[in-house]
């Protein structure tokens, strides 16, 4: 394994969002850390003017521990949302922390025939939308979440996220990012 990759990245840049990229795989899909920051900005949009989003990159083995220890479910899952939950008071622009397999999100992508950075995109916008307090827990919230990731998602010139695949089989990933915090209710 290679050694974590860890950089800061966009306070230099016109958006005010931090973006702090740890790699901890070696993944031949794994995206660019400009791509992760474009990706979890343009899920920002017009919600937040500062924030810092911490993204961690793992193997199957770290989710499923994760996924085990904070919503006790004995699997790998594509992405965990970990909101910062810090008082206003405080005035820190600390969003939360995104944990994203790359196992998981390679597997996804060439089960639902889509580009692999398609599905990192739209797994990231996903996963940010739940540190925004976005949920799907209801089919009322779920819709309204699927058509916001839908509108990032093809905003960033990539197709629907929730359409058929190519070969006709009608997909329906509701991607299994929850808050840990919160029950899910995908297996």
């Amino acid at each position: 394994m290679s050694k974590p990759t860890r950089r800061m990245i966009g306070a230099n840049q016109m958006s005010s969002v931090q973006v702090d990229v740890d790699i901890q795989v070696d993944a031949e899909a794994v995206p660019g850390e400009d791509e992760v920051h474009r990706w979890v900005t343009a899920a920002l949009r017009d919600e937040r003017e500062v924030a810092e989003v911490s993204v961690c990159i793992v193997d199957a083995a770290t989710s499923a521990d994760l996924n085990h220890r904070y919503r006790g479910k004995n699997y790998p899952t594509n992405v965990l949302s970990f909101p910062a939950d810090l008082p206003a008071e405080l005035g820190l622009p600390l969003l939360g922390d995104l944990v994203v397999c790359a196992e998981v999100v390679a597997r996804e992508a060439a089960e639902q025939g889509k580009a692999a950075n398609a599905h990192w995109a739209h797994m990231l916008v996903h996963g940010t939308l739940h540190l925004l307090g976005y949920d799907h827990q209801d089919d009322q919230e779920a819709e309204a979440m699927e058509a916001l990731e839908t509108d990032i998602v093809t905003t960033l010139g990539f197709a629907a996220p929730y359409t058929e695949i190519s070969q006709g089989n009608s997909q329906s990933p509701t991607p299994k990012s929850i808050s840990p915090t919160q029950e899910s209710t995908v297996p």
